[in-house]
């Protein structure tokens, strides 16, 4: 059950602009009612204003509060519905009153969860109709209860529609923020696969200057060796042995600028 106050106190600090509107509409309620009853019926004025403040009390307490858990939101709100029953039934019975019911209905469906929403704008229709149809007849009641009957419906069609544009927006976010996440592992993923293809090719020059260079190294200094031995015992020999060598000196060279070269390709 916390889990689904949670949502609901999110909403009600998100919609500012709604919970002042909510202020402001039953203030003004409770102001018309008072004025009316106080310059019209002064007798019955002290009734009036004591169950207009504890409705107020208990309306303040649920939008300061609104993670109370949800029996105690739900007792409160069956609470309110008695004391909106009680100011209809007290003279001169004010049909706009159940104007309240429209209040309950939307703060009801900011703090509640999803299953008991309907439950209870079902009730506040109910309440509404019975009461007016009571007290001001079939023809007029009916007709007077149409509006906030509407207003009920409407309220509580408005905060499910604005909690599953909520929630659509904070799964899109959450979407956005894996795929953010996915991305910087693909590309922390591409840089180590191109830093083991750096080392794999540098590894395989490696090999290459082992297999290739260092062999012609090997026989020019082989080749040197015999040059002296040659040096030494037939002189007349040393020009072609000279000129191998020279040939193999060169192949090392060349085969160590290209190696070279390929580095360079690799680092830049």
């Amino acid at each position: 059950m916390a889990e689904l106050t949670k949502p609901a106190s999110r909403s009600l600090g998100g919609v500012q602009v709604g919970v002042i509107a909510l202020y402001v509409f039953c203030a003004a309620i409770v102001v018309r009612t008072l004025t009316i009853i106080y310059l019209e019926f002064p007798s019955m004025f002290r009734w009036y204003a004591g169950l207009e403040l504890v409705f107020l009390l208990l309306f303040i307490l649920v939008i300061l509060r609104p993670s109370l858990p949800a029996w105690l939101l739900q007792l409160i709100f069956l609470v309110q519905s008695v004391i909106i029953l009680g100011l209809l039934a007290l003279p001169p019975h004010l049909d706009f009153l159940t104007a309240q019911y429209v209040l309950l209905s939307y703060q009801m469906a900011l703090v509640l969860p999803a299953k008991s929403r309907w439950v209870w704008c079902a009730i506040f229709c109910v309440f509404i109709l019975i009461s007016l149809i009571s007290w001001l007849g079939w023809i007029l009641g009916l007709a007077l209860s149409l509006t906030p009957i509407a207003g009920n419906i409407i309220f509580l069609t408005y905060v499910i529609a604005n909690r599953e544009q909520e929630r659509a927006k904070l799964e899109s976010e959450r979407i956005l923020g894996e795929l953010q996440q996915k991305n910087f592992q693909l590309q922390v993923y591409d840089d180590q696969v191109e830093q083991i293809a750096v080392i794999e090719e540098r590894n395989r020059l490696a090999r290459e200057l082992h297999d290739s260079v260092s062999q012609t190294i090997f026989s020019i200094v082989l080749n040197t060796r015999s040059t002296q031995i040659l040096m030494e015992r037939q002189p007349d020999l040393l020009r072609p042995q000279l000129e191998q060598l020279q040939a193999l000196s060169q192949e090392a060279l060349a085969e160590m600028r290209t190696l070279i070269a390929q580095l360079r390709s690799e680092s830049e």
